[in-house]
């Protein structure tokens, strides 16, 4: 292949390979072909532009404008061409896109029918659909790797439902809560992010062959036969829109930002769990990094760069959102960066999330150093609660356990240090059995509400979370 950006001058002659040209005198200037050419960009889509492409040669023939010895020439021709690719044929120099490296190769391979091909439809229509088969594939692969993750997470807290650790409000510590009961708070964001996945396939899955460059296609082509041999569900209801339409990228890039963003907070809270000050946790050495310099280090890079990725996910949204907020209807070019930022942003989300999976499935959890962690007031709002119980109105309870929660302070002990009566001169109601309330396992049992962090509530969650991952 020829190293410098100077048109083949086989595409200034008649009869040359471009799909476009004859009302031009000559060829295009070499800084217009340098940024007008996209095959390194759009090449990934040579699998799915062959598939559309025999579906588009049996359209043709059962609109009666081939013969079924072309249709059979084509399709068998373009069979030949998907295992040229697949075994390494590279592009041309002339090769301006995707579209035009395959139709040379069938040209080759198929000879006179494969001039035909092109009847009735534009490459508007023809990136658009392989655009959208190429974004169902990825979004498939996407949801599998994410249900991978989840599997791990359940694993893990169903190992840790008899642990307890802080929860924290303000990054300081709240109550005490089930490590699974925090494991599985990740587990349902990240399945929301699987729905809209989910909402992302069902918004690519409209057919948009058919439309040509804007009005429709002038041959009788069955659309319907076209969306079942590609698998589309729906066909596309007006062609102006059809081939403008990249909602579907947005959605995508949207589903992928979302989960970016709930992979950084998963990152964020393991990272801080398994510093030196927090401890709860210990990251596997396959998914660590040591110093240059400081031979003690174990760092997780894994989780780091997943939260530094979160980051490029929000600039991939903004950065399609941006380039089609302000287009005419129906095809511009414009809509050529359209792919770039969408295989940019998957490909970043299939690095990242079997590092992530493999992060938290070789976490190892310090159950001693989370129940050290439960110091007596993250108790106080069950104090309060115990007063309510007795008819203590919220309020009168609240500044009750506040004056205690104060007294320990300055006294430097935990509030359950504090003697009995201490307790009940703060308020007359608080008895002996007070102290059975300071303790982790009691405040616990009292959270047996479904979504809480009782044990029984765990456990239905974890059954919940089991049955929503398929």
């Amino acid at each position: 292949m020829r190293s410098d950006l100077t048109p083949d001058p086989s595409d200034l002659t008649p009869g040359s390979h471009k799909l476009w040209g004859g009302r031009f005198a000559g060829g295009p200037a070499p800084e217009l072909e340098a940024v007008n050419r996209s095959i390194t960009v759009d090449l990934r889509l040579w699998p799915f532009d062959i598939q559309l492409s025999k579906a588009w040669a049996s359209g043709l023939g059962a609109a009666g404008v081939l013969r079924p010895d072309e249709v059979t020439a084509i399709r068998e021709g373009l069979d030949r061409v998907g295992q040229r690719i697949a075994d390494g044929e590279q592009p041309i120099q002339s090769d301006e896109d995707v579209h035009t490296f395959v139709d040379r190769l069938l040209h080759q391979e198929a000879g006179e029918p494969a001039g035909r091909l092109h009847t009735g439809r534009s490459r508007n229509d023809q990136v658009a659909t392989g655009a959208r088969l190429w974004t169902l594939d990825a979004l498939a692969k996407l949801d599998a790797e994410l249900k991978t993750l989840l599997q791990v997470l359940i694993d893990q807290a169903e190992s840790q439902i008899d642990a307890i650790m802080p929860a924290y409000t303000h990054l300081q510590r709240a109550q005490p809560v089930s490590a699974a009961h925090w494991l599985l708070s990740h587990v349902w964001a990240l399945g929301r992010d699987r729905d809209r996945l989910a909402a992302a396939r069902r918004t690519a899955s409209v057919l948009p062959l058919g439309s040509g460059a804007i009005a429709g296609s002038a041959f009788a082509v069955p659309r319907e036969m076209l969306r079942a041999e590609l698998g589309f569900e729906r066909i596309s209801p007006n062609s102006i829109d059809a081939v403008g339409d990249r909602d579907f990228i947005a959605d995508t890039l949207y589903a992928i930002t979302m989960l970016g963003v709930h992979c950084s907070r998963l990152a964020e809270d393991l990272i801080l769990y398994g510093s030196s000050e927090f401890g709860f946790v210990r990251f596997g050495d396959a998914y660590s990094t040591g110093s240059s310099m400081m031979p003690q280090k174990r760092n997780p890079d894994a989780l780091e760069l997943a939260r530094g990725a979160g980051g490029r996910t929000i600039g991939d949204l903004v950065a399609l959102l941006a380039t089609v907020k302000g287009l005419p209807s129906g095809y511009n070019k414009d809509l050529q960066e359209d792919k770039r930022i969408l295989f940019q942003a998957v490909d970043l989300m299939g690095l990242l999330l079997p590092a992530v999976a493999g992060s938290v499935a070789t976490l190892r959890f310090d159950r001693a150093r989370m129940r050290a962690a439960v110091t007596g007031g993250l108790m106080a709002t069950d104090l309060a609660d115990y007063l309510v119980r007795k008819r203590v109105t919220f309020r009168d309870a609240h500044g009750s356990v506040g004056r205690l929660v104060r007294e320990a302070e300055e006294a430097g002990v935990e509030l359950w240090d504090l003697p009995l009566e201490r307790f009940q001169a703060a308020h007359a109601e608080f008895s002996a059995d007070i102290l059975e309330e300071l303790k982790p396992e009691k405040s616990l049992s009292h959270r047996e509400i479904p979504g809480g962090t009782g044990l029984e509530a765990v456990k239905a969650q974890l059954r919940a979370a089991r049955a929503s991952i398929g």
